[in-house]
This record gives C-alpha cells, structure tokens and sequence, in this order.
C-alpha cells in the first residue's frame, strides 16, 4: 500500500495554527518593540468640542499671519475646560498628531461663546507656529491631562484657508 502525498487533516490543522502562532507572536513583538522603544502614541480621543474663531462661519485661517488665532474650548457635560489646567496644542491636524503645533499665548479668558449657559475657555494660539501650509480643511486642538503631554482629549473644527504659507 502506498502512501499518499496529500497532507492529512491533521498534517493542514498543525501548519495552520504554526502559521497563526508565528503571526501573533510578531504582532506581539511589534508591539513589545513599540511600547519599548518610545513609539507609542499618546492616546487624544475625540471628546473635546471646539469652535475655530468664535462667532465666525468660516473661520478663516492665513498661514502667513502674524497673529493669533482665537479657539475655544467648549464645555461639555464631561469637560470644563475653565476648571483643567491650560495645556493646548493647536494647528493643522498632522502637526498636533505628531507632537507639534502652537501653544497658547496666555492662560486664556472665560466667556460663553456659543450661547447654552456654560463658560467656555477661549484661547489664542500663534499663527506662525500652527503648521497650516494652505492645504487644510480643519484644525486641530489637544488638551493634554499631564505634563508628560499624553492622554488628553482632541476635538477638530473646519476652517478656511484664505492664504497659503509663503516660503
């Protein structure tokens, strides 16, 4: 009797799970090598409400600005922002998710920009230091819990670019 050459159901079942077992182990290490070698990420969900230049509908940005652009931070039932401390980071979005962006000139000052009875803080951030290029449709804010710079809350708003940085 000869034997055959065809894999038995056994012999598929013992490969398949070395194939699993050899996949789950590198996602394992990836993530061991992340975690240890300082590359994980600070984690930003999206839980903070903000408004891009209060009472405007547009809130239109110039790259090439000197000012300051004003940003509140609104307040929520799971947020005030006027009892936290004052650590922002605000611009365009790919700059605030790698670690950049403007810092607030000031601590702030507290008034109800949109109306629903609750005291918003509104902020005002460089123009210079955003890292809009010209290319954006929204902005960015994070408010970072410690002073390590992790584990905050982000929220976004639409804008207008109505200029584009010069170089």
């Amino acid at each position: 009797m000869s034997r055959s050459a065809e894999p038995t159901t056994n012999d598929t079942s013992t490969a398949r799970r070395g194939v699993l077992r050899a996949g789950a182990g590198a996602a394992a290490t990836a993530v061991g090598i992340a975690a240890f070698g300082g590359l994980a990420a600070a984690h930003f969900p999206a839980d903070l409400d903000i408004d891009v230049a209060p009472g405007s509908d547009d809130a239109p940005i110039n790259p090439d600005s000197r000012g300051l652009i004003p940003v509140a931070a609104l307040a929520t039932d799971e947020f005030d922002p006027t009892t936290e401390d004052v650590r922002y980071r605000f611009g365009a979005p790919d700059v605030v998710g790698e670690g950049g962006g403007a810092r607030p000139a000031h601590g702030g000052h507290v008034e109800d920009v949109n109306g629903d009875g609750r005291d918003d803080l509104v902020l005002h951030f460089p123009t210079g230091e955003t890292g809009f290029d010209g290319d954006e449709s929204e902005a960015r804010l994070e408010w970072e819990r410690d002073e390590a710079g992790e584990h905050g809350l982000s929220g976004t708003d639409t804008v207008t670019i109505v200029g584009r940085r010069s170089d």
